[in-house]
């Protein structure tokens, strides 16, 4: 499988993109012609600089507004047509992509526009070029797949195929298994986009929203699928218009695009078992059995913000590591890692961000087929040179910048505690009832969610819930979880849109996204509280109007009321479920821990209390002369 991406999807000029999609491990690119024009180089120059960078042109795109015409524009048509053809020769590419027409002046009429097609298809046989027809979503008069596919099907030119675009076809609400009867040595191209469900004008919506496939809500893979099946084995490329993906940094995005091309056709291998794909085959999406441990970097004289809170919270001081300076903190099965080192991944990690989450392990089956996965979806290796006695544990880079280890029961890795620790103590008397991690809430910028969305998806066995926007007294962020189907992990995301919000300035001030809260399950939620409250706990202080507003709003008892106004918990409910939440006050910059009780199966965040969690944070600040909020 030849993986494309066309060279607008993405930011920077021409260069610093083909760095970027090379660097994805692409096999060729569109090259858009705006980005041509924009770039000093002639176009021998140009095609040179592509496959200098081990890329191919796999296709040269757009020539716009070319059938249908009347007599004396069709002729200017074909000489447009000519002078695009020169082009191709010197760039190095035999493949033109033809966009159904959007002028005023086309004429309708299927044999009109193949009588065009199969002169523009003998014109270019004569230079050794092809020419391929789309189909778009807002075409004049052919807007339509099928439509398409008979204009090439009446023009009978070899020369002359189809290319297929999921978005012009998904975003129409067309059924991708017409695809089926066309056969595949005649599609020509396939391109992929995905989008938001969002009811909008068709041409707004291309060219504003469509994002890497997995990362919307059309059913790409369903697109792929139908394509798979009849025989296409040609070049699989992105097209992707989206205002806040293409602001964004070039690799980042060109290592998004591949992984969701990867990510797309394992789920299409998968659910086409019979059909001889070229796609390598690699392990199933991985299962999370848990999260072994949570570790923060901080320095010595920081790290008492932490120690502290955790104290309040239940958690004790089980281990220290035998040569370095971190120690374990453990209530339950949870394991909170505090690292003060001055040297390694940490210490760097604390460099840049400050006291903040660098590392989580996870408890999966199979540490070899975890990476394998990870390693197929482009997600980065990571070690660094081990100390005595100390085991190598499999690790890779989050998107955010920080690290996951995987800890299976094979090889001795699940004894790390014993092995490279001191016992120092047992968690025990100190329990204030927490049970386990519900969620990890994780802040950055809102052009970066969708990648977060993607990778976790495409290693994980994850599904994703709707983005929901929430408006606070500074601004909108969206948040979306990411969860396993067990809810053994779940992630919640904040995308902020504004430099506004307390989330935007602890991204500016720790210099990139992170996990910002820790949120910790009780069965129990007033004997959790009372029992943190006697450790010296301080929790996020709730004003009364919220808990007037609550009455309003639900039919609670005044008796619960005043125990939840005591102790600052928060609540929701959907239908016969209910939820209980409380914070506590901010450490570092910007970090808190957060402890729920759900009740009747409620699955959510409860993310109608955000604007208040924000608020009384921002009021906390303010009140401790935190400049900047």
């Amino acid at each position: 499988m030849r993986t494309g991406i066309a060279t607008v999807s993405i930011s920077g000029n021409l260069s610093e993109k083909l760095e970027a999609i090379a660097a994805a491990g692409f096999d060729g690119i569109e090259i858009f012609e705006q980005d041509f024009l924009a770039d000093a180089g002639s176009p021998r120059e140009i095609g040179q600089r592509v496959r200098d960078h081990g890329l191919e042109i796999i296709l040269f795109q757009p020539f716009r507004d070319f059938e249908g015409l009347p007599t004396v524009l069709r002729r200017k048509a074909f000489d447009r047509a000519e002078r695009k053809f020169d082009l191709m020769q010197e760039l190095g590419t035999d493949l033109i992509l033809v966009c159904s027409s959007m002028s005023p002046h086309a004429l309708g009429g299927i044999d009109r526009a193949a009588d065009d097609f199969a002169e523009l298809g003998e014109r270019a046989a004569t230079r050794g070029l092809r020419v391929g027809y789309e189909a778009l979503a807002c075409g004049r008069h052919v807007n339509d797949h099928r439509d398409a596919w008979e204009v090439v099907r009446r023009a009978n030119h070899p020369n002359v195929g189809l290319i297929l675009d999921s978005f012009h076809t998904l975003g129409r609400r067309i059924d991708p298994e017409t695809i089926r009867r066309i056969p595949g040595d005649r599609i020509f191209y396939v391109q992929l986009a995905d989008a938001p469900a969002i009811e909008m004008d068709l041409l707004y919506w291309s060219r504003h929203f469509r994002s890497m496939p997995g990362e919307g809500d059309l059913p790409v893979v369903d697109f792929m699928r139908a394509v798979a099946a009849t025989g296409y084995s040609g070049p699989i490329s992105l097209e992707i218009f989206y205002d806040q993906i293409r602001g964004g940094r070039p690799k980042s995005l060109s290592r998004d695009g591949h992984r969701s091309l990867v990510y797309v056709m394992d789920q299409v291998r998968r659910a086409e078992p019979a059909l001889a794909l070229d796609f390598p085959d690699i392990p199933s999406r991985i299962d999370i059995e848990g999260v072994e441990f949570i570790e923060f970097a901080s320095k010595a004289d920081e790290a008492h913000q932490i120690t502290d809170i955790l104290r309040t919270m239940g958690f004790a001081h089980v281990g220290t590591h035998k040569s370095k300076s971190i120690d374990l903190w453990q209530q339950g099965a949870m394991k909170i890692v505090v690292n003060t080192e001055t040297s390694g991944f940490a210490h760097s990690a604390y460099l840049i961000h400050g006291t903040s989450v660098c590392d989580i392990g996870f408890r999966v089956a199979d540490t070899t087929a975890t990476i394998t996965r990870a390693d197929a979806m482009g997600a980065y290796p990571f070690a660094q040179p081990l100390g005595p006695g100390e085991l190598d544990i499999p690790a890779f880079r989050n998107v955010g910048g920080s690290v996951m280890h995987f800890i299976d029961n094979s090889g001795g890795l699940s004894a790390i505690w014993k092995v490279e620790f001191n016992q120092t103590g047992l968690p025990g008397d100190e329990s204030a009832g927490l049970i386990r991690i519900d969620h990890l809430g994780a802040t950055m910028k809102y052009d970066e969610m969708m990648s977060w969305s993607l990778f976790y998806s495409s290693i994980f066995n994850m599904e994703k819930t709707p983005v929901v926007d929430v408006i606070g007294s500074d601004g909108l962020f969206q948040s979306q979880a990411i969860e396993t189907p067990d809810r053994v992990l779940r992630l919640s995301l904040s995308g902020a849109t504004t430099h506004r919000t307390i989330e935007t300035h602890s991204l500016a001030d720790n210099l990139g996204s992170t996990v910002q809260h820790i949120a910790f399950a009780t069965s129990d939620i007033f004997a959790s509280a009372e029992c943190m409250a006697a450790n010296g706990f301080s929790p996020l202080s709730i004003p009364q109007n919220y808990y007037e507003d609550l009455a309003a709003r639900f039919d609670l008892a005044d008796d619960l009321l005043k125990r939840m106004k005591a102790a600052n918990i928060l609540y929701d409910e959907n239908e016969n479920s209910a939820f209980f939440q409380y914070y506590s006050q901010l450490f570092g910059d910007g970090l808190f821990f957060e402890i729920v009780e759900r009740k009747g199966g409620y699955d959510g965040y409860g993310t109608a209390n955000d604007p208040f969690r924000i608020a009384a944070q921002k009021r906390l600040l303010r009140s401790k002369g935190t400049p900047g909020r």
